[in-house]
């Protein structure tokens, strides 16, 4: 639940103690750093922080040169306003979630958090308008997930690497191309999408239900063709997620894994041992995709680019997925071997950027999923750079520099 614009804080300050401030200024002057900015930070001891381009950089505020205590409490107090569950999780967790609106210019995911014993704030800035597909260069074959009748689509990666932008391009491609029933269910909600051909419900975490997994079951019985799930947090979850795409549903959702391999192992290791063997087979019958993403600086230093991977339901990644890896029976193994079926690996991702001359050896070696695979991948260049201009492979183009998670 979003809060609205509000002074400051409400009482004048006692003599001596800093100006009060508009925190509608302080934002926009943070904002005014760059289009860029994907992260505001608030930290006591620091001047307000803005990052960009995956560094942090100060910025100047008069009244604000070094945040104190009172000044992060204040902001919290603020940004939570009347969101009363907020600020429960704040007291009896140390930390809460919630989106927050700037009329006008700008909307924000924010986490507010305890560290010792003083607040610290996080803001991560959400754009105005959902993300289209047309405004990134994502690989053509992840159209083919506005086609699906059923089943669960995973996108994951590590914060910030841009999921939820690739799931709310791919929601918002379908808005304009179908006309379904679709629910979102987010902790908080982020995109706002408004209607198309598609009539889309969103649903916040605490505000409009308790869990992901109670509002999952719920969406059981709403009749929509799609449901996005913010995260996959835990076994009840995954198990409705399960049952929703055997009922014919199409369900996207993201985890926090490293690549599509260990997207699997996560999830089975949820359940008990005894369930392993079921809890296979159903995962590798019900997947459609799984794409993971990492973003790495360009060479150019003017930004940084995403490197996707693809694992694509075929019967060779069933089986696979059903039956375990083995030795020559990997899911790396099906999907260096599976182009013309639009999968794809990091490390060929990465190789790609490298010969373009996009990504510096070095970056790309310390984001490579085998790194002594990867060296032997570019014996050939010895230790120099690119070599000519080979142009970035399908979901490396520029605009994904703006992804926002």
């Amino acid at each position: 639940m979003s809060t609205p614009q509000a002074p400051f804080s409400a009482p004048p300050p006692p003599a001596g103690a800093p100006p009060q401030l508009n925190f509608l200024n302080v934002l926009q002057r943070m904002l005014a750093v760059s289009d860029k900015v994907s992260d505001l930070i608030f930290s006591p001891g620091r001047p307000p922080q803005v990052e960009l381009m995956g560094e942090l950089q100060p910025v100047e505020v008069p009244g604000l040169e070094k945040i104190l205590p009172n000044h992060t409490a204040s902001l919290a107090k603020l940004i939570i306003g009347n969101h009363l569950t907020a600020g429960d999780n704040l007291q009896k967790f140390g930390s809460a979630d919630l989106s927050f609106s700037a009329p006008g210019f700008a909307r924000f995911r924010v986490n507010i958090f305890m560290q010792r014993g003083t607040h610290a704030i996080v803001m991560r800035v959400i754009p105005n308008r959902p993300p289209q597909w047309s405004d990134y260069n994502l690989p053509e074959v992840l159209k083919e997930i506005c086609g699906l009748k059923n089943g669960i689509v995973l996108v994951t990666g590590p914060t910030g690497s841009g999921k939820s932008t690739t799931l709310a391009a791919v929601i918002d491609l379908i808005n304009e191309s179908k006309a379904y029933h679709i629910v979102t269910i987010e902790d908080p909600i982020e995109f706002l999408h408004m209607h198309k051909r598609s009539t889309i419900h969103q649903r916040e975490l605490h505000s409009d239900t308790p869990n992901f997994a109670l509002a999952l079951r719920a969406a059981l019985r709403q009749a929509p063709k799609v449901i996005l799930v913010g995260e996959m947090r835990d076994r009840e979850t995954i198990e409705v997620a399960l049952e929703a795409a055997e009922t014919g549903h199409l369900v996207l959702s993201t985890l926090h894994t490293i690549d599509a391999a260990k997207t699997v192992d996560r999830i089975v290791g949820v359940f008990p041992k005894n369930e392993e063997k079921s809890i296979r087979t159903r995962l590798s019958q019900s997947f459609r995709f799984i794409v993971s993403q990492r973003l790495l600086p360009r060479a150019d230093r003017q930004g940084r680019i995403a490197a996707i991977e693809i694992l694509k339901s075929t019967a060779r990644t069933r089986e696979y997925m059903e039956y375990g890896e083995r030795e020559g029976k990997s899911l790396v193994d099906a999907m260096e071997q599976g182009e013309l079926d639009g999968m794809q690996t990091f490390d060929s991702v990465l190789e790609q950027y490298v010969r373009g001359g996009v990504v510096k050896k070095e970056d790309a070696m310390s984001y490579a999923s085998n790194p002594g695979n990867f060296l032997l991948r570019l014996s050939d260049m010895g230790s120099g750079g690119g070599v000519g201009a080979m142009p970035p492979p399908s979901g490396g183009g520029g605009s994904m520099l703006d992804m926002l998670e």
